[in-house]
């Protein structure tokens, strides 16, 4: 996720409870460990805070006024903006139940008040990872289709020009087999005329000779 508020390396922190001191406790945790923490009270805020400048993670209460955490996480998860952005509950609520139905709504995590330090630290960080390892392999995966697209766009290119230079050698063959023959009637012709030319006059003088012969016998 992008988020246009200056950020540490560990990442941007959606808060959202309607209790003010676990606001300001976990607020405060976060902040000590690097975190850029947006703290807001209750659902609505924190859908307007998400899709104005979206997060890179969303620690969600459960229990609150108006919009409760699974209304939130479920509209989250169906904006185009929001959608990707991991969700963990962190709520009172122990039931199994509530805990499938967190999941189900689209949660990635569920913590159980009262929480440990460590474990809300552990988790954080491993789903803040685990987004990250997969916007880098949906980048990957963007690089290698269009390494693809070009790689069968030249191929395109080079079976074309492949084609397009056996049909220029079969042209080439089938203009020699055509000039052979012609080139043989040609030569045939121009011998003919030059013993046409040659022995014209010769032809000539003999047939004057034998029509001479021929009348001095009658």
């Amino acid at each position: 996720m992008t988020s246009n508020l200056p950020k540490t390396n560990k990442g941007n922190i959606l808060v959202v409870d309607d209790t003010p001191e676990n606001l300001r406790l976990l607020s405060g945790i976060l902040s000590e460990k690097g975190y850029q923490v947006r703290p807001v009270p209750n659902g609505k805020l924190a859908l307007s805070a998400a899709q104005n400048i979206p997060p890179d993670l969303v620690l969600l209460d459960i229990m609150m006024p108006e919009i409760d955490g699974y209304e939130v996480c479920q509209q989250l998860k169906a904006s185009e903006v929001t959608k990707n952005i991991p969700v963990i509950f962190i709520s009172a609520i122990n039931d199994v139940m509530d805990k499938v139905k967190a999941f189900d709504v689209g949660g990635v995590d569920y913590i159980t008040k009262p929480f440990q330090v460590e474990e809300v630290l552990a988790r954080i960080e491993t789903h803040l990872k685990i987004c990250s390892l997969q916007n880098s392999l949906q980048e990957k995966n963007q690089d290698l289709a269009t390494a693809i697209d070009q790689l069968q766009a030249t191929q395109e290119h080079l079976i074309q020009s492949e084609k397009m230079a056996a049909l220029g050698q079969l042209i080439a063959g089938i203009a020699h087999e055509i000039n052979t023959p012609l080139g043989i009637i040609g030569s045939s012709i121009d011998n003919i005329a030059n013993f046409w030319e040659n022995s014209y006059e010769d032809f000539l003088e003999f047939s004057k000779n034998f029509l001479q012969k021929v009348k001095s016998i009658f």
